[in-house]
């Protein structure tokens, strides 16, 4: 931006809660560098940006109406595209607004974006493979998932840019759909913390996510329940949007089990903190989908960050990051079992040995290079001159 100019208009379009939303939040730090943002999403306004426009959490943004499902099930794709509740109400929001710069966050916004855009760059941040999002699930595979491959043919050659999560999934979208993706990764910012000392005759476990099913959540508390004494869990969980019920089943299967212990959801600039006090960050994910397949979630990053050791399950991305800076170690699959031997396996001395080594990994595995990914082409779409972006480590690809 030349100084003395106006202030770009940049709207940021996510169908989730945005603050509580780690990636979309580190987006809109980065678009309120460069401009004035209006968000459009469910819950409140974000700090960075200055303006918000609510949409109700009882919308939601895929067409589950009866006439949606039916244009989804006669596959008249162009009709339905408009058809979300969520999506409707967006429009109505955003009227004859106009800006510079529209960004969509993942494929389901993307129609929107292009017509709000009016001509305007669009930058699609693809988060993860949208195609089979949910394709484990009969219905979502059904109706939907042929839906999420018409937009993506639809609207990715005409996005400005596109961004993802890993560069597997990025080589997914450029094999398919022709599109070149920029990596952007789910690391949160570099926390000024150190790895705190083990307690005697203790190893304190520790996962932080959505209390989402398909999570496996069972199969960690099932494997610390039959694990020995010295081991601890400590659960800290965004609910779901089912009332409770899954937090409820999760309760039944802790049962009276006081090693193990639910907690509420912290803010995410408060996770690594809490989480410091913890020895090891746990994960543990079916492979149902290639997202799941090709996972490299923000947790991996965030236990970094919090200078613990870590054991996820093998995936290629976090099995490169894991092994290349020897903060943890890898259970075999994604079975109890597995998590229940490769912990057992843990000694104190391996543990404290993966802290020191998260400690040094925290230096590279952080957000300061990803944000620079982002601020590059939004200001490349923007006019505006960009430094090129180094990274320590290149991303990979399939």
């Amino acid at each position: 931006m030349v100084d003395g100019s106006p202030r770009r208009r940049i709207l940021c379009i996510s169908f989730s809660d945005i603050t509580a939303d780690a990636r979309v939040l580190r987006q809109i730090d980065v678009l309120a560098q460069l401009g004035e943002v209006t968000t459009i999403g469910y819950g409140s306004r974000p700090d960075a940006a200055t303006e918000h426009l609510a949409i109700e959490p009882s919308l939601p943004s895929l067409p589950q109406t009866p006439a949606g499902v039916l244009l989804l099930a006669a596959r008249r794709f162009d009709r339905v595209e408009f058809q979300g509740p969520a999506v409707r109400r967006a429009l109505e929001l955003l009227g004859d607004l106009r800006f510079d710069l529209v960004v969509a966050n993942e494929a389901r916004a993307m129609a929107l974006a292009h017509r709000v855009a009016d001509g305007a760059p669009v930058l699609a941040d693809l988060h993860e493979w949208a195609p089979e999002e949910r394709a484990h699930v009969t219905s979502w595979r059904v109706l939907v998932r042929p839906f999420m491959f018409h937009q993506c043919a639809k609207y990715l050659p005409r996005m400005s840019a596109v961004t993802v999560v890993n560069g597997s999934i990025g080589e997914m979208y450029r094999r398919r759909f022709g599109v070149r993706a920029r990596v952007v990764r789910n690391a949160g910012p570099v926390h000024d913390l150190e790895p705190q000392p083990l307690m005697p005759e203790r190893i304190r476990l520790v996962h932080s996510g959505g209390a989402v099913p398909g999570r496996n959540l069972e199969a960690l508390i099932e494997a610390v329940r039959a694990l020995g004494p010295r081991f601890t869990l400590d659960l800290y969980l965004v609910p779901s949007r089912d009332g409770g019920r899954y937090l409820g089943r999760l309760r039944d299967a802790i049962g009276d089990d006081t090693r193990i212990t639910l907690h509420d959801p912290v803010p995410p600039h408060e996770l690594a903190p809490t989480l410091n006090a913890y020895d090891v960050g746990v994960f543990s994910l079916p492979p149902l989908t290639p997202n799941h397949r090709l996972m490299l979630p923000n947790k991996i990053f965030d236990f970094v960050q919090a200078r613990l050791a870590v054991v996820f399950n093998s995936a290629p991305e976090t099995d490169r990051l894991i092994e290349g800076h020897g903060f943890g170690t890898i259970a075999p699959d994604h079975t109890a079992e597995a998590m229940r031997d490769t912990l057992a396996a843990l000694t104190p001395e391996r543990v404290w040995e993966f802290k020191q080594n998260a400690h040094c990994a925290a230096a590279v595995l952080n957000s300061t290079e990803d944000s620079a990914v982002t601020r590059s082409a939004v200001a490349e779409l923007l006019g505006d001159p960009v430094q090129p972006v180094s990274r320590s480590e290149p991303p990979s690809s399939t």
